[in-house]
């Protein structure tokens, strides 16, 4: 093939079977080989790796040059994906026999949009199962996604390098390759903040401290309905002693009786009480009692009653002498 001469066409079966043959050879050199391997024709379905894919092609960069490698990725072309803390390595089948060997590194997102992201997520995640789910409120979801201002990264902030012979900035292998990290964070999205260099249980770890704190600071708030056991103690001069569980009774112990009655006889002065009314019965009582016998003791002659209702004894009369 001469220099201005077009590559020969290669169907889709023949991408799939040249795909599928070199990575049955590079299996067997290497147990470690983890190739991206799509379900159907969906290149993401999650929602971290489509948002990773939307923000590459958001981009004017990438916009027109992203699109050729959809097909070397539904064709099994990336053979091998590695992803650590912001490098990626990968092997894509292209033309050749071989296939090319690409590396692209992410720069670690920077400290002060990490900060700001943690302090609008504090109080609004609730695990981080639903985070990596993708299940959290679309504001996030927002701020996620700004463009040089989220978690995901800007044409600036990556860099990449292809070992095969296409002169363009993003060849096919390196776009099939971006587009094999979203189907990979579809099964692990806890990739996408290795690949950032970004603590994941920084924003969980935030928002349950945020919420243990709200929960103590209401914990320490007092109703001024409910009167404590202490309090109780001090008004009525009574001891509670409670035992634990729901729904058992609670003793009451006299701990000062007279002091009780002080606080009882000086509440009684300061208005209406049924205990004083209880007195006056109790006395009214009493004088009947002592009528009564008073009475009985003038029918036997014994005593004689005054004007004034009192009883006084009558005076006994001395015999009188016989003369002898």
């Amino acid at each position: 093939m001469s220099f201005w001469e077009f590559p020969r066409y290669v169907s889709v079966g023949e991408k799939q079977q040249r795909s599928k043959k070199k990575l049955e050879q590079l299996t067997k050199k290497n147990k470690d080989i983890k190739p991206v391997i799509l379900e159907g024709t969906t290149l993401a379905k999650t929602w971290w790796g489509k948002a990773w894919n939307r923000n590459l092609e958001a981009y004017a960069d990438y916009s027109n040059r992203i699109g050729r490698g959809r097909s070397y990725v539904r064709c099994g072309s990336v053979l091998d994906l590695q992803i650590q803390g912001g490098n990626i390595q990968a092997l894509v089948q292209g033309s050749d026999s071989d296939p090319y060997s690409i590396v692209i590194k992410i720069k670690a997102l920077e400290k002060t949009i990490w900060k700001e992201i943690k302090d609008f997520c504090a109080g609004k995640l609730d695990s981080l199962q639903e985070l990596l789910m993708g299940k959290f409120p679309e504001a996030l979801g927002e701020i996620f996604t700004a463009h040089g201002k989220g978690l995901f990264p800007s044409p600036k902030e990556i860099d990449f390098d292809c070992s095969c012979p296409d002169w363009a900035s993003m060849c096919k292998h390196i776009a099939a390759t971006l587009y094999g990290i979203g189907a990979r964070l579809d099964h692990d999205p806890k990739l996408f903040f290795l690949l950032r260099k970004i603590e994941i249980g920084d924003l969980i770890s935030e928002t349950i401290r945020d919420k243990t704190e709200e929960l103590l600071t209401r914990a320490k708030r007092k109703s001024l309905r409910i009167i404590e056991d202490q309090d109780l103690s001090s008004v009525f001069g009574i001891e509670l002693d409670s035992t634990a569980g729901f729904g058992k009774k609670i003793n009451v112990k006299v701990a000062n009786k007279a002091e009780a009655q002080k606080k009882v006889k000086a509440a009684v002065k300061t208005g209406r009480n049924p205990v004083k009314k209880s007195s006056h019965k109790a006395g009214n009582l009493q004088k009947k009692k002592a009528a009564r016998k008073t009475i009985k003791k003038k029918k036997n002659g014994s005593t004689k009653t005054t004007a004034k209702g009192k009883a006084t004894k009558k005076p006994t009369q001395k015999p009188a002498k016989k003369n002898t």
